[in-house]
């Protein structure tokens, strides 16, 4: 499944669009499967974090 194109005002409709798009991701997912890909996504997003704070000090 694609990504959602979210509009640039980020409107409710884009949470939906989201939500929708996870639960389809995940909805076959065995727990396990589940918890990896969450996650990974995580680490990823604190990684992003971690390096935009660096680049400010």
């Amino acid at each position: 499944m694609e990504k959602p194109i979210l509009s640039p005002n980020f409107t409710i409709e884009d949470i939906h669009k989201l939500r929708e798009h996870n639960y389809e991701m995940t909805k076959d997912m065995t727990d396990k499967e589940r918890m990896d890909y969450y996650n990974k996504a995580g680490r990823a997003f604190q990684r992003e974090i971690e390096e935009a704070r660096l680049q400010k000090a």
